[in-house]
């Protein structure tokens, strides 16, 4: 079992490749690489897309790797292998961006990436820190994660899905705020699992023992 963590430049991996090799030694669930080569991608049997900062530079940057988003688009979409995407690598999954201008997204889960925008002077953009998640929907990666449980956010802007029955989760930051998306084999979280403790280290050996 090969899963691989998708590096196009978008910020440091080494936490979220951590955390995936500590949890698949653990669990047995064969071998994490951080890889940007596209053939490397297309032999894996699941995909994860991390990425920090901006919207349309993420997207620039997975874009200028020269065949790595269809190599991911072959592996998630032709073969319907799971997929979790972290962060932008999440937000990348919407219709578009509005993020500094508008941006086309993957359109694999419909809506936009908007700007937070909290009820209550003292609430702060960047949404920053740990918050309770709301589970909304069951799914196989939330096996054993409760409403209540902490996740660790550092974003500006979420993903505000077309249909509701793909919002898995969310919190409560001066209103709702998506924490968890997904569809299909296909799954993403605004939050970093690997940054938020058991809950994150859960998550990663659900999504690593999924077979959907």
């Amino acid at each position: 079992m090969l899963t691989a963590i998708v590096d196009y430049e978008s910020g440091n991996l080494h936490s979220a490749q951590k955390a995936f090799e500590r949890v698949a030694r653990e669990t047995g669930a064969g071998e994490v690489v951080v890889t940007s080569d596209p053939d490397m991608v297309r032999r894996a049997d699941r995909v994860v897309l991390p990425g920090d900062g901006a919207f349309p530079a993420c997207r620039r940057e997975l874009f200028d790797h020269r065949g790595l988003f269809e190599a991911i688009e072959e592996v998630v979409i032709a073969r319907a292998h799971p997929f979790l995407g972290i962060c932008i690598g999440m937000q990348m999954m919407a219709t578009r961006g509005l993020e500094y201008e508008e941006t086309p997204g993957f359109d694999w889960i419909g809506g936009d990436v908007v700007r937070i925008m909290p009820q209550g002077a003292h609430m702060k953009v960047p949404h920053m820190g740990w918050n309770d998640l709301v589970i909304d929907a069951p799914h196989p990666l939330l096996d054993g994660i409760a409403t209540g449980e902490h996740a660790y956010f550092v974003h500006s802007f979420q993903f505000r899905v077309a249909d509701p029955a793909h919002l898995l989760a969310h919190v409560d930051y001066g209103g709702p705020v998506t924490a968890i998306v997904g569809r299909d084999t296909m799954v993403g979280t605004q939050f970093h699992p690997e940054k938020s403790q058991a809950t994150g280290l859960r998550l990663i050996a659900n999504f690593l023992a999924w077979t959907p």
